[in-house]
């Protein structure tokens, strides 16, 4: 697929390289392409027109204003909404529980077709979402249908074990779980912290865990 994800910073990154080497053409969406370290940067406008999936990997405070400047041309388009919503001094959220961010974002764009996801997790995890044998967890939410069948496993890609949360108002539910895990890392100093999804002896998962240590030799001294 193409993929436009817009900013270039550490969680575009994060995912442009997990992304492009499952084959998707990966184009980065910037407001000054000419002073990107990537080569393969365009305007925010360039990088949409020509793309299938359009991620928003920007900071919260450019999210809405960006989305609703190029609403039309983001129309009949995946929008996979990697961002949260924090106050400027980043202590909280600035919407919750009543809306999301998502929906905010589905409210500028209403021709797109908004997901929430890859929200939850810093980028070292985007990086590297493998954990001993397993991976961390990553909810997604959405609208159901074959737009919904691709973003799992754009996740599944990045090497997440994709969740289903439900239709995108579960977003509401989400973007404060993300801050959970945030002041959870924050707090543990572990900027590899995730959330992972514990299995039964059948196969089924079952129960939610918090995981930090990717290996136990790490953990020691």
């Amino acid at each position: 697929m193409k993929i436009a994800i817009i900013g270039a910073g550490r969680v575009g990154g994060a995912l442009g390289t997990a992304l492009r080497p499952k084959g998707h053409d990966i184009v980065y969406g910037v407001r000054a392409p000419e002073r990107s370290q990537e080569h393969n940067a365009k305007s925010v406008a360039g990088a949409i027109s020509g793309s299938d999936v359009v991620i928003i990997a920007t900071p919260w405070s450019a999210a809405e204003s960006l989305v609703c400047e190029h609403a039309w041309s983001l129309a009949g388009k995946i929008l996979i909404d990697a961002t949260n919503p924090l106050n400027p001094n980043a202590s909280g959220l600035a919407v919750g529980f009543d809306t999301s961010g998502a929906e905010m974002l589905q409210s500028q764009a209403p021709e797109a077709r908004v997901f929430k996801a890859f929200n939850s997790v810093g980028a070292d995890v985007l990086a590297n979402p493998r954990f001993a044998d397993t991976s961390a967890a990553m909810f997604v939410a959405g609208p159901e249908g074959a737009e919904k069948k691709k973003v799992m496993a754009l996740v599944t890609e990045v090497g997440f074990d994709a969740v289903d949360a439900g239709p995108l108002k579960s977003a509401r539910l989400l973007e404060p779980l993300a801050m959970l895990c945030l002041q959870t890392a924050q707090a543990r100093k572990d900027p590899s912290f995730a959330l992972l999804l514990g299995k039964r002896a059948g196969g089924q998962r079952r129960a939610l865990h918090f995981e930090a240590a990717r290996d136990p030799v790490e953990s020691l001294p």
